[in-house]
């Protein structure tokens, strides 16, 4: 397990949590998609550095408000989930980014929808996550685009001969 994983694990999300979503988001255009091709997916996409990075500062900005630690008005902001802020949104389309249109399709769809984690991590009872839920939608998006861009059965098209 690499560190950004026991990180997630610490916050309440295991990888394969985050397959769960994937796996929804890909079955219905991959019928033979397994979720074990789903977790590697989602391991693929967190060992990318760039995803680390955007990881690591969501969740710190989370943990730092739980503590009350972020000056004002940032604190009052985390604390209630201000549906304007948008730089949680911000920080996962970072992710999403990484594979293209499908993640950022998915991503918004995640966003709206808030399936299976999702939901428990929206939820305000059990600690701050402003960050952590888009940054969990945004590891399944991208997971999931992964999975999309890797599809050996999708349609190929050749140029025509000149």
């Amino acid at each position: 397990m690499i560190p950004i994983e026991k990180l997630l694990l610490q916050r309440g999300v295991k990888v394969s949590d985050i397959a769960e979503i994937a796996f929804l988001l890909q079955t219905q255009y991959n019928p033979t998609l397994t979720m074990d091709e789903c977790i590697v997916s989602v391991r693929a996409v967190l060992s990318k550095r760039e995803v680390q990075y955007a990881l690591y500062t969501g969740i710190a900005l989370d943990e730092l408000a739980e503590r009350k630690l972020l000056p004002e008005p940032l604190q009052s902001i985390m604390e209630k989930d201000e549906p304007l802020f948008g730089v949680d949104e911000t920080l996962a389309l970072g992710i999403t980014n990484v594979y293209g249109m499908i993640g950022l399709t998915s991503f918004g769809y995640l966003d709206k929808v808030k399936p299976a984690i999702l939901q428990k991590l929206n939820n305000k009872a059990n600690g701050i996550h402003v960050f952590l839920d888009d940054l969990v939608a945004g590891l399944a998006a991208a997971a999931s685009a992964r999975i999309a861009h890797g599809d050996a059965k999708a349609n190929q098209y050749d140029l025509p001969d000149c």
